[in-house]
């Protein structure tokens, strides 16, 4: 709110005290307000059901209180999420952590500063009912989205059961498209995310398809991360801050009021509050101190040293990446930990 503007007067004015206390409550707010104001953000997204305790923490405006204005910028290619982190048209993006390895290896200083969430489910290799094991992937056209998720679970599907992208014919596709290409019969597999798979399984009845690979085959190596570069964690902790606390808040949210909540994430996903509740199981939403499984050196597959060790021999292997960064220098648990502790 803009304050009037006020004129200095020739003469004295009398004010009374209950009219001085008004007016001192009114600048102490005013001077409040203005010291909570620590910036703005705005957050490159697509839409995806782990982002939940963000879509209700912008939709309850729970960044207000840390005075930070935060603007979620949505893309329907997370591709292009980590060069507009990088090349600053946004300030920090929700992607997936192999997008992160890729990018550090190439000389971005994105930096991870907290997970979102694993998939759980909600990334899936989708196909027709005929197809009964990966390794029947063998010579068939599979439709997916060149590096991104999808190409890295195709990827470690094929990898894991001793096959190759060689070995199948790809499509390039988004992985909104994928449904419309499977119900036309141009293609009998796709790789996809949430609500796209289960709008593909749900086709014919739920006869036609089905899910024959997904993340939960593959726990922990589809990671939701939130990313900054580090000169803006550096200049913005304030901003960065809040951004992990609105995810706190949202997430505490969504366990107290999961109606609710389901509501709140349906309209910005576009689909009901029940879709909402049936898709939630696929991910899974750590807290905040569950964070430190994720930055911690250990043989979890949810430690980002042991999957992103997975993740980048796959990423070289491909030739997407020509070396492999330390995972040291992939994130920034600096911030996190600090709210841990506090």
């Amino acid at each position: 709110m803009r304050p009037a503007t006020t004129h200095r007067a020739s003469r004295s004015i009398f004010i009374s005290s209950s009219f001085k206390g008004a007016l001192g409550a009114l600048f102490f707010c005013l001077y409040s307000a203005a010291a909570l104001a620590t910036g703005s953000a705005k957050i490159g997204t697509v839409i995806w059901i782990g982002y939940g305790p963000f879509y209700v923490a912008d939709q309850l405006d729970l960044f207000k209180k840390s005075g930070v204005k935060v603007t979620m910028q949505v893309f329907t290619d997370p591709a292009l999420i980590p060069p507009a982190v990088t090349g600053g048209s946004v300030d920090g993006g929700m992607i997936t952590y192999d997008q992160v390895v890729s990018s550090v290896s190439k000389g971005s200083t994105m930096r991870v500063v907290q997970p979102i969430d694993y998939s759980n489910g909600g990334d899936a290799i989708v196909t027709s009912v005929d197809i009964k094991s990966v390794k029947d992937l063998k010579g068939q056209k599979v439709a997916y989205n060149p590096l991104s998720p999808s190409d890295f679970l195709l990827s470690y599907a094929l990898q894991s059961n001793g096959l190759s992208e060689k070995d199948v014919k790809p499509v390039n596709m988004s992985p909104e498209g994928v449904p419309a290409a499977m119900a036309s019969g141009s293609v009998k597999v796709g790789v996809t995310y949430e609500p796209s798979v289960s709008e593909v399984t749900s086709m014919g009845g739920g006869s036609k398809f089905k899910v024959l690979y997904s993340s939960k085959d593959a726990p922990g190596l589809i990671t939701d991360v939130l990313v900054f570069k580090s000169e803006y964690i550096k200049k913005n902790p304030d901003v960065v801050k809040a951004l992990i606390q609105g995810y706190v808040d949202g997430l505490e949210y969504m366990n107290k009021n999961p109606a609710e909540a389901a509501k709140l994430i349906g309209k910005v996903m576009g689909i009901s509050a029940k879709e909402v509740l049936e898709q939630l199981p696929a991910v899974y939403n750590p807290s905040l101190n569950e964070f430190p499984k994720v930055f911690d050196k250990s043989k979890e597959t949810t430690s980002l040293h042991t999957s992103g060790a997975v993740i980048a021999k796959i990423l070289k292997a491909k030739g997407e990446i020509k070396s492999i960064p330390r995972t040291e220098d992939t994130y920034d648990d600096s911030i996190a930990r600090a709210l841990i502790k506090k």
